[in-house]
């Protein structure tokens, strides 16, 4: 045989592969024991299906929002050319009954014989008593409406040459105006294959192929078994999550905490994927203001941080919690607590505190809120004595406040104050002459204390005013001799500082960061927190104990060092590992649908999060306490109840969950989700399954 002749074998072979394969895949979606009926009207968007009760009652019936399938493919047909205009199938979800032509004659029939069995409660109108067989049987047609999802088909696998995969369009490529198109139910085969549909170019360019089942189809709140439905499982790729926006809303006690515990361990699973080479570690971090995941709660005993009991080679090191206080049950807990005091923290505890005086409006507050303490140049003597007599003053604030100092961290007053300042303040004289004496002779005391340093400040600060102290004359002196840039000895940022310490209220505002303040470390929790992350660890942030204003605080602190530098990798033109951030009731933490600061921490990581590899989950009972600007970066949704139509009407701006308004609006069932992620084009009604160890 020449080469030709041996090519031509082989392409027929490939060619029977092919039709065997498309005969086996329609084969799979329809069953001749799944017809329900014929499609008698259709446009691009909706179509109506003419169904019989005999046939409807065989499929176990037609619960609103199921789907339907509509094909010109013939039960058990062979020999399928899968390039052809009508071999295709045709997605429906049932939205509502519709009438038929003859519908009103029909309803005359009915209403006249229901009136003829009136006052007979041992008789239906339909019995064979009442009805004649031929009139029952016209009047068991009736007519569905239904919403054209879109239209599965067979293609070259643009991946594996000479195989087949099954793509999904979501409209149609055609329209069908005079032409039948048999009507059936999915069975569960069928029904697994369309809800767990992957577009195939989507599923290769994953860096993870693993789905992970979350529970089982679930059209109604009447959830019957002789639907013919259950346990036909709804798998998501957990893929889908990194890098994205994912939306989970529901009323309290619908299962939204449930959910985040299946999607989170979902993800903590692909570390134990055994079909992956290299099976990937993703860091995964959560906000939990109730201290649900954390612990485990009397409603469902379960902790999501014994997750690592579900595997044979799970490690209890792959999952870290963190709290502002220690918990009884958790002693290997890590506290939340940052040493204002150090040098390396100097800043970052002062971002804290600003954050708590960001809504007071007093000039003197403001003032303060702009000092940053960035070390200068060392070189720069000038400039370096300057940052350490700022340091100094805040330090003695910070303790004023009541701050705990570190038992080993004294007071450093060495060449901070000129020998010419001391001497002005011990010859001042006038009422307030003693208080300046004290003052000069406790920074002349190389062992001040931290309580008699902030007397002696705010004693400073009446000094640098008072008009009688002689300070003017020292500042003259001061420029003219010893300083050729003209600069004052006290510059602006040290009169903000020693301003905090004449009003009152100054170190009482400041101390309202105390709970986030400890002694007894040298480490920042956000950088460790961070270098858990990309470890591949589990972080659990226990914000249950803490002050409102302490866990928004110290949560935006963790969210600016996982921005910051996973975006600093992005630039240095490396690629960052992929984090994810769940934050329960969103709403505590997330700015609201009004507000419009778009250089917040979380709309940012919302709108650049994506080529950062930062993902986000955020849980909350309501569609519109979220910005629009994170609500339209969203690309996975769970959705359960709501109960209302304010809600629901901003739903509706999204996907199809139009559809489905009136059964999130009436369906309180804990656990029933309507899904739409990012590699399913269209949304699936789920009961999510209970999270166990």
């Amino acid at each position: 045989m020449n080469n030709s002749g041996l090519q031509s074998v082989i392409d027929e072979g490939l060619d029977e592969l092919l039709v065997d394969y498309t005969d086996e895949w329609f084969q799979t979606l329809i069953q001749e024991n799944q017809y329900i009926g014929d499609v008698y009207s259709i446009s691009y968007e909706t179509a109506r299906v003419l169904i019989h009760d005999h046939f409807r009652q065989e499929v176990g019936g037609i619960p609103s929002l199921s789907f339907l399938i509509a094909t010109r493919i013939k039960p058990n047909q062979t020999d399928i050319n899968y390039t052809l205009e009508d071999t295709c199938i045709i997605l429906l979800r049932v939205m509502d009954a519709v009438p038929l032509p003859t519908s009103d004659e029909e309803q005359r029939i009915r209403v006249e014989t229901a009136q003829q069995v009136s006052g007979e409660p041992n008789m239906h109108w339909d019995d064979p008593e009442a009805m004649d067989p031929q009139t029952s049987q016209q009047l068991s047609f009736a007519g569905i409406g239904c919403r054209v999802i879109g239209t599965f088909f067979l293609g070259l696998d643009s991946n594996v040459p000479h195989r087949l995969a099954p793509r999904f369009g979501s409209d149609l490529s055609n329209y069908y105006p005079n032409r039948g198109l048999t009507v059936y139910k999915p069975n569960d085969n069928a029904l697994k294959e369309i809800v767990n549909y992957q577009d195939p170019d989507r599923r290769e360019s994953l860096r993870n192929h693993s789905r992970v089942a979350i529970g089982e189809v679930r059209y109604a709140s009447t959830n019957r078994s002789f639907q013919g439905i259950r346990n036909v499982e709804v798998s998501i790729s957990p893929a889908d999550l990194l890098e994205q926006k994912t939306a989970l809303f529901g009323m309290t006690r619908t299962g939204k905490s449930n959910t985040t515990k299946i999607i989170a361990k979902s993800v903590f699973d692909l570390r134990f994927d055994l079909e992956e080479d290299e099976p990937p570690r993703i860091g995964q971090i959560i906000f939990d203001p109730d201290g649900e995941y954390a612990n485990e709660n009397v409603q469902d005993k379960t902790a999501l941080k014994n997750v690592w009991q579900s595997y044979k080679n799970g490690s209890e090191d792959d999952i870290v919690t963190y709290g502002i206080s220690e918990h009884p049950d958790d002693p290997e807990r890590k506290l939340m607590l940052l040493n204002f005091y150090e040098d390396k923290n100097l800043q970052n505890g002062k971002d804290i505190i600003d954050a708590f005086l960001a809504e007071e409006g007093s000039a003197y507050i403001r003032n303060f809120r702009q000092i940053r303490f960035d070390e200068p140049d060392s070189n720069d003597y000038s400039a370096t004595t300057r940052y350490k007599r700022r340091a100094l003053a805040y330090r003695a604030l910070l303790a004023k406040a009541g701050f705990t100092p570190p038992d080993n961290l004294q007071p450093n007053l060495k060449n901070l104050f000129k020998k010419e300042l001391l001497e002005c303040m011990e010859n001042s004289e006038g009422n307030n002459a003693p208080m300046y004496k004290s003052a000069a002779k406790v920074f002349a005391n190389p062992n001040a204390t931290w309580g008699q340093l902030h007397t002696a400040f705010e004693n400073l600060d009446r000094f640098l005013s008072d008009s009688d102290s002689g300070y003017k004359e020292f500042e003259n002196w001061y420029v003219d001799r010893h300083n050729a840039s003209g600069d004052n000895w006290a510059d602006e940022d040290l009169k903000k500082i020693l301003t905090m310490f004449r009003y009152p209220n100054g170190a009482r505002l400041i101390g309202q960061a105390i709970p986030q303040h400890t002694n007894s470390t040298t480490e920042d929790y956000s950088v460790e927190i961070y270098n858990q992350l990309l470890a591949g660890k589990l972080v659990i942030i226990d914000q249950s104990s803490g002050d409102p204003k302490v866990n928004e605080s110290s949560a935006e602190r963790i969210m600016w060092e996982i921005f910051y530098r996973n975006r600093e990798q992005f630039r240095l033109g490396e690629i960052p590992l992929d984090i994810l951030i769940y934050i329960e009731e969103a709403h505590n933490l997330l700015p609201h649908e009004s507000e419009s600061d778009l250089k917040n921490v979380w709309v940012r990581t919302a709108k650049e999060g994506a080529k950062y590899r930062l993902g986000m989950v955020y849980v909350t009972q309501e569609v519109s306490s979220i910005q629009k600007n994170i609500l339209k970066n969203t690309a996975n949704w769970f959705i359960g109840h709501l109960n209302n139509t304010d809600e629901t009407r901003e739903l509706c701006k999204f996907y199809d969950f139009a559809d489905f308004e009136n059964s999130i609006l009436r369906a309180q069932d804990r656990g029933f989700l309507r899904v739409k992620t990012l590699s399913n084009p269209f949304i699936v009604p789920v009961q999510i399954r209970k999270f166990e160890v």
